[in-house]
């Protein structure tokens, strides 16, 4: 894990889930999974939209790269997942959002934190949503 991340799980776990800086006013989570190929548990940080009481949307952004990120490679490979939202850790089951459910919830996320949009322009890429259900 980069030290970038570590400095930000770190802060998130100190304030129950709050970070400062960059991401101050940003729901983060930290979802836990396992790689694709070496089943290794991995944490990242994510920005997140609360789709309701038992699911989220996280967004395979990378900041505009060209390729998908790697953990969006590994919850495609191994969709049971962790969540830490706050102080609160659940189970959950990650499946990727297609069609109209992906674009309205992209849509939303652009229009909630304008960075989305900015990344959607530098890639060719679709970026892909990802739907966190409690299980």
């Amino acid at each position: 894990m980069s030290d970038w991340n570590t400095q930000i799980i770190d802060e998130f776990r100190a304030n129950g889930g709050a970070v400062g800086g960059m991401f101050e006013h940003m729901p983060l989570l930290l979802l836990h999974h396992r790689g694709a190929r070496t089943g290794t548990e991995r944490v990242n940080p994510l920005a997140y939209q609360r789709l309701g009481d038992d699911s989220v949307a996280v967004f395979a952004s990378k900041g505009g790269a060209p390729t998908n990120p790697d953990w969006y490679h590994n919850v495609v490979a191994n969709p049971d997942v962790t969540v830490e939202i706050g102080t609160e850790t659940y189970p959950a089951r990650a499946r990727v959002a297609t069609g109209e459910e992906r674009d309205r919830i992209f849509e939303a996320q652009k229009a909630a934190v304008p960075q989305f949009a900015d990344y959607e322009q530098k890639t060719p890429r679709r970026i892909p949503v990802v739907v966190l259900e409690k299980a």
